[in-house]
């Protein structure tokens, strides 16, 4: 039996076929929907079971701020939505200093109405590829390889 948790397999599906395939360094997956998952690589190299979306924001766990869960439950707009997520990305850069950031979960297909509201963050920034199949394609990935 093999086990991996919802981000790392979307991450690993991204590394491997999306938009994170060939790049070195650190990449920080991040999922957002009912909560924020993460998935984090060094040099293409999993760090498993990271949980970055219950790092603090402005006194609260990031997620119940930045997930879109947050966003519709609380009535946001993209642009203020945008200023939360980009607040996360900001805090996630200065702990980690990722040379990517890829955007997946259910709200990637709709990354045209966020990503370009979202400035002050160096590291690049882009929607997941395989957008909300990644972890799909990641956890059989994952079974096939460790299975």
């Amino acid at each position: 039996m093999t086990v991996v948790n919802d981000a790392d397999a979307a991450g690993v599906a991204e590394m491997r076929f999306g938009a994170g395939r060939g790049r070195k360094g650190t990449v920080i997956l991040l999922t957002f929907g009912t909560g924020i998952g993460s998935a984090v690589f060094v040099d293409g190299a999993l760090v498993p079971n990271t949980e970055l979306g219950h790092l603090e924001l402005n006194g609260h766990e990031a997620e119940k701020r930045a997930s879109s869960k947050a966003k519709e439950d609380q009535g946001l707009s993209w642009d203020r939505w945008a200023r939360r997520v980009q607040k996360y990305l900001a805090h996630v850069e200065m702990l980690f200093s990722p040379e990517l950031f890829i955007i997946g979960g259910g709200v990637s297909r709709k990354a045209h109405k966020f990503l370009p509201l979202i400035e002050g963050v160096e590291a690049e920034i882009v929607p997941a590829q395989l957008q909300n199949n990644a972890g799909i394609v990641g956890a059989a990935m994952h079974a096939a390889e460790h299975g």
